[in-house]
């Protein structure tokens, strides 16, 4: 059997043979799916091919694994049966052949790819992943960073989509509700032709021992245009039973599609900004220890305030309101870029402990730091040292603001975003407005809970601060402030000054965007 390091590189959960039997029920009961031939295109150990055996009894079988001991112990299992096995890499196997073999009426395409990234695969060194691209097109920093970070089970569906597409085909995958939707979002984007998108919800736990939000993901290939821009979310257990849907509305995309909930869909007139990056937090980031300071290392670190900040990080996004702080952070630049050399004469004692870590902040794998300042950050610029920001952390599930201030500007880490407010009263009202329960239903209308970081910087910006304040009152924002157990500071004049000022901010780039036309 496969081990611990090959079941990590393969992504290798194998489906019980009795859950991988429901699901083939479920295509043949409720999708109505009657195939001429079966594709498990990462069989294992061949539980949806048997299962299919059963459901599907005289259709042609394929089983494909990149395992030659899986294949090998499915020939004797299958032996005098309708089934062609196949030893190979997915990512180099000849789909188009296949079909043009079996000249197949209708396909169904059924199984459990692995679950896995391709930065995970990176770490284990593995040769067992796509040759590596930005096949979804991001731009700049999100072609380097996070966002060019894809699931192998996301890359091996849409390459199947890509392969069967204008085929009269159904593809029904477990997978992570997150690659469902991504793959959901790709079939609209890119034009392909489908229908009946599905997802039914199970417990990962108790299949397969694993904690992540999964689902059955079913949708059938087409040559004619789409027919649905939203997929239809049910419980594996109770399929007829629609829970909620996810899709595009007026080329908009929601998590949750409700025509009852607000709707302040729009772009903001705040630039969202994330916080500051420098992967070298032992070093970085500090605690006061008396007049002193204490690092990561539990080091005493004796240098001067001038480069040293408050810090908040997801973690402290607690409280709606925010002056101090435990934590600190050594800011080397004002801009991306900035030459660093000049801390050496401004504060000696600085430089001098940050040459001490040189090798650590030299060792940083990010290719962003290739070719920039010693001790460069990232997410750092004007925006960084405004006075008033509020803020939210992005892995919390419920999205929770806070307006943070201090004597010196505070820093939010790279798991943060906030915008920059010129008042404290600005701040204080833009900050019950994003907690008003209204526009917290908005929010999450357009996010995902089950994702690591429910909210990002693509979410926030969708927020139309003017939409929101014409439908949430005074009276809605006081309510929200005592629900927050806030001391009453909103009033009339702070509430009318801020939705003016928010709608100035409108005004001045919807001119600026008829004068660039």
């Amino acid at each position: 059997m496969i081990g611990n390091y090959e079941q990590k590189e393969y992504g290798d959960y194998q489906t019980p043979p009795e859950f991988a039997e429901k699901v083939c029920g479920y295509i043949h009961d409720t999708i109505k799916v009657q195939p001429t031939m079966i594709i498990e295109p990462t069989c294992g150990v061949g539980n949806f091919l048997k299962g299919s055996n059963t459901v599907f009894p005289d259709t042609s079988l394929i089983g494909i694994d990149i395992n030659d001991e899986y294949i090998s112990s499915l020939k004797s299992t299958f032996d005098g049966e309708s089934i062609s096995l196949y030893t190979a890499d997915f990512f180099q196997f000849d789909f188009s052949k296949l079909i043009r073999e079996h000249d197949s009426k209708e396909i169904l395409i059924v199984g459990n790819p692995p679950w896995v990234t391709n930065s995970a695969l990176s770490v284990l060194n593995s040769d067992n992943a796509p040759l590596k691209s930005n096949f979804k097109g991001h731009k700049g920093l999100d072609a380097i960073t996070g966002s060019a970070n894809f699931d192998i089970c996301e890359y091996m569906l849409l390459s199947l989509i890509e392969r069967f597409r204008n085929t009269n085909s159904t593809i029904a995958m477990l997978c992570k509700t997150s690659v469902a939707r991504n793959v959901f979002c790709e079939l609209v984007r890119t034009g392909v032709g489908f229908d009946c998108a599905k997802l039914l919800l199970f417990d990962a736990k108790a299949v397969f021992d694993v904690s992540v939000d999964s689902g059955l993901f079913v949708f059938r290939l087409n040559d004619k245009a789409i027919e649905t821009a939203a997929c239809s979310v049910y419980d594996f257990e109770n399929p007829m039973i629609e829970k909620y849907k996810f899709g595009f509305k007026n080329n908009v995309f929601y998590s949750k599609i409700d025509d009852s909930s607000p709707d302040y869909n729009g772009k903001s007139c705040y630039i969202w900004r994330q916080g500051i990056k420098h992967d070298c937090s032992k070093i970085m980031e500090l605690s006061k220890n008396g007049n002193g300071f204490v690092n990561g290392n539990k080091d005493s670190v004796d240098i001067e305030d001038v480069y040293v900040f408050p810090l908040i990080k997801s973690s402290a996004v607690k409280n709606c309101l925010i002056e101090s702080s435990k934590k600190y952070v050594i800011v080397t630049q004002q801009k991306i870029g900035a030459d660093t050399s000049a801390i050496s004469k401004i504060a000696p004692k600085t430089w001098t402990y940050l040459q001490a870590h040189k090798a650590l902040f030299d060792g940083r794998k990010s290719s962003i730091y290739n070719n920039a300042p010693a001790f460069a950050m990232f997410g750092v610029g004007d925006y960084s040292f405004g006075k008033y920001k509020v803020g939210i952390s992005g892995f919390y599930k419920n999205p929770r603001f806070a307006l943070l201030t201090s004597e010196k500007a505070v820093m939010m880490d790279d798991t943060c975003y906030f915008i920059n407010l010129n008042t404290y009263d600005d701040a204080y009202a833009i900050m019950l407005l994003l907690n008003s329960p209204k526009v917290q239903q908005f929010i999450k209308s357009i996010s995902f809970v089950d994702s690591k970081r429910p909210y990002t910087k693509k979410v926030l910006e969708r927020i139309d601060f003017g939409k929101a304040f014409e439908h949430v009152t005074l009276s809605e924002l006081q309510e929200t402030e005592q629900n927050l157990g806030l001391s009453s500071y909103i009033t009339s004049e702070i509430f009318l000054q801020t939705k003016m000022n928010t709608a100035k901010l409108y005004d001045t780039k919807n001119a600026q965007m008829e004068l660039a036309i």
